[in-house]
């Protein structure tokens, strides 16, 4: 009897931890409400795709979970070996041979998974089909998103940007996507699913926001060090607006006032100490500086130019101020937006060019220690090392960046 009582007191705990652990996890992954990565909650006719094929698959993956334990379950109580039984006592009657049993278990789970693959086909097909997209390349680097722009199909780059994409609402994307050095993925929940980038290979995504918002997204692959802090953000923008954005971001910023003498000495330290891992389209292409231009940019900084954009090792800062965040993600740029986790969509703070003040005190932060902010490894070109400036050039580096707008 002691056996039985403990058996059953150990079986009635593992129930109870079970049905504890499913109601958490359902509680978790259901409620999308402040969970940024969310599958839940989508926001784009390829993220409702998935959720429209997922729902379905794990609802008859459900039951046949609960119909195979219930069936176990039977079978362990049914056929239990009893402290009345004798050694040698006669085997219930096998089964073995027997054909139309056979069959059922065979050619049932194969008709769900021929349904299930119907779907998941159409699905597939559905998720890489485009109606004149636009193209955004995408590439991901320790630790790092780089987007580059080419807006008339000529093969070369318009816009480049870090961190932040925008895109218009209800118009297809398809992100090519890219690594610079080793295997990452990029994932946006909220608009399509995931897509590793790997070195040597272009990999497309198509996605599509069928609403104002910015949608963050996470590298799930891990690639070193700050593999957990490598966000992205995806701004979604009404055609109007993106147009504004666009129009924006083939302006190159106006140079400092004269007048503003620290954003000047600003402007004149980062050609000096910056520029070597940062670029700022146009900006004194008589320094000595290694850009990595395919043309070399107009001297003329300030005006229009048209020229093939790469950033090097470092994000490409020519409109820092036109994004709503920075550091991969991590800081904002802007008092008015929320600095947590819980950014998912908030149509209110989207704009195409941000109108907030500026929180300095986040710029300042970064360029005081980036190291503390954000785990590094400069040594190996991964990530910004700690320059150890002086007070005085944080205020003037400071000063120049707020102008990039």
């Amino acid at each position: 009897m002691d056996k039985k009582r403990n058996a059953a007191i150990w079986t009635a705990i593992g129930l109870v931890i079970t049905l504890v652990l499913g109601y958490l996890l359902i509680r978790n992954i259901g409620v999308p409400e402040g969970r940024p990565l969310t599958t839940l909650s989508p926001r784009g006719d390829k993220s409702k795709n998935i959720q429209d094929l997922t729902v379905p698959v794990f609802a008859i993956a459900g039951v046949v979970f609960i119909v195979v334990e219930i069936g176990l379950v039977w079978l362990v109580r049914r056929f239990r070996r009893t402290d009345e039984d004798e050694d040698g006592v006669e085997e219930p009657e096998q089964v073995h041979g027997n054909t139309r049993l056979e069959i059922g278990w065979t050619v049932v789970p194969a008709l769900l998974l021929a349904i299930l693959a119907v779907f998941n086909v159409q699905s597939i097909l559905y998720m890489d089909d485009a109606k004149d997209p636009i193209e955004i390349t995408v590439v991901g680097q320790q630790w790092w998103w780089e987007y580059r722009y080419d807006l008339d199909s000529n093969g070369t780059v318009d816009i480049i940007t870090a961190t932040e994409a925008a895109i218009p609402v209800g118009r297809d994307v398809v992100f090519k996507i890219q690594s610079n050095d080793v295997i990452h993925s990029f994932w946006i929940p909220a608009l399509a699913g995931k897509m590793d980038a790997v070195p040597g290979r272009t990999h497309e995504r198509v996605m599509q926001a069928s609403e104002p918002g910015l949608y963050q997204g996470q590298c799930t692959e891990y690639c070193g060090l700050s593999h957990g802090v490598m966000r992205m953000q995806v701004k979604a923008l009404e055609q109007a607006d993106y147009d504004t954005w666009v129009e924006r971001m083939t302006t190159p910023p106006d140079q400092p006032a004269a007048t503003d003498e620290l954003a000047v000495a600003g402007q004149t330290l980062f050609v000096t100490q910056c520029s070597f891992c940062h670029q700022v389209n146009g900006l004194d292409p008589n320094s000595k500086a290694p850009y990595t231009y395919s043309e070399t940019p107009d001297p003329n900084y300030g005006k229009s130019v048209n020229i093939s954009m790469a950033s090097g090792n470092a994000p490409n800062l020519t409109h820092l101020m036109m994004r709503d965040y920075f550091a991969g993600g991590l800081l904002r740029l802007y008092d008015d937006l929320p600095e947590d986790d819980g950014r998912l969509e908030d149509s209110s703070k989207v704009e195409a060019v941000p109108s907030g003040t500026p929180d300095e005190n986040n710029i300042k932060r970064w360029l005081r220690n980036p190291e503390d902010v954000k785990p590094m490894n400069p040594n190996n070109n991964q990530g910004m090392p700690n320059y150890n400036l002086s007070e005085q050039q944080i205020e003037q580096l400071t000063a120049f960046l707020l102008t990039l707008k």
